[in-house]
């Protein structure tokens, strides 16, 4: 396995922070956020727990991603890191934006950038929701083959794939070397559980890389018949409802041996621990489960 992190939980790093400390870690490579920059000052909506999203220092900059993921890449040169991803929130209707991500990806030598799947929140009928989708994914297919670039969608809670299988059924329609998939296993704590080895034996050569988190049920509260009612929060990788050590067994045995990229949203810990403890974590499952293909 190689070992990687998603910037984006990493927020207290600048980008050239996050490649040294990383690289001195001992990571193999970074997937890099694509996003707005984060503002001057922290903004109104700021708290701790939500500065992965509200206040990441270590971004590339969207709208000048040409010139930052330029730099990026020198440095990762620097610190011998791997640039796993351009990770951007665009999504598949976007492909202005999204031809512009590619265009960089691909003189850069980037393999992979990340387009975010339609929401699902109820109020679109799913099936014109899938067949929107497809349409749109059929212009991004040869986007990315012209490119050289593949265009990965995340399962993710909240989307049109949120599961192994969902997202089995749009990417399968397409070229797994322009199109796949990013597999969540703390996502599908909050929707879309199924049996892992299921999942990865149906998406094959679909799965560009693998996220690394967890989630644990909390109680918050009671509904209007008196029940519980529980949710999903994030919590540290050793301590959540996602089985890794079965993850990363069945990745084996699919023949599996790329990236987990980590994406680690809880906040016991601060960040360079986390970031120390988990690269230890996860090569001591791989140890323990027969150490690399």
């Amino acid at each position: 396995m190689k070992y990687g992190v998603f910037s984006v939980s990493i927020p207290e790093y600048d980008v050239e922070q996050s490649v040294k400390v990383l690289s001195e870690l001992g990571y193999d490579g970074i997937e890099w956020r694509v996003n707005n920059p984060p503002p001057s000052q922290k903004p109104d909506n700021y708290s701790f727990e939500s500065r992965y999203w509200s206040f990441c220092h270590s971004t590339l900059d969207i709208n000048n991603i040409e010139r930052d993921a330029v730099k990026a890449k020198e440095l990762c040169d620097q610190h011998g890191l791997d640039l796993i991803s351009l990770t951007t929130y665009l999504r598949p209707h976007q492909v202005h934006e999204i031809e512009k991500v590619l265009k960089t990806a691909g003189r850069i030598g980037c393999r992979n950038i990340r387009v975010f799947p339609p929401d699902y929140n109820e109020t679109e009928y799913y099936p014109d929701l899938f067949a929107r989708a497809l349409k749109e994914l059929d212009i991004l297919d040869d986007m990315a083959a012209k490119y050289g670039v593949r265009i990965n969608l995340e399962i993710h809670m909240g989307n049109i794939i949120p599961s192994a299988s969902a997202a089995y059924r749009l990417v399968s329609n397409f070229d797994p070397r322009h199109i796949g998939v990013i597999y969540d296993v703390g996502n599908m704590v909050h929707e879309g559980f199924e049996n892992y080895k299921l999942g990865l034996e149906l998406l094959g050569d679909y799965i560009a890389y693998i996220h690394i988190k967890n989630a644990v049920l909390k109680k918050v509260g009671t509904s209007s018949a008196d029940a519980e009612v529980w949710k999903p929060v994030w919590a540290p990788v050793k301590k959540g409802y996602a089985d890794l050590e079965k993850l990363i067994r069945n990745l084996k045995e699919v023949g599996y041996n790329g990236y987990l990229s980590i994406e680690d949203f809880s906040n016991e810990s601060d960040t360079y621990k986390k970031l120390k403890d988990n690269l230890q974590f996860l090569k001591q499952i791989d140890e323990n489960t027969g150490g690399s293909l």
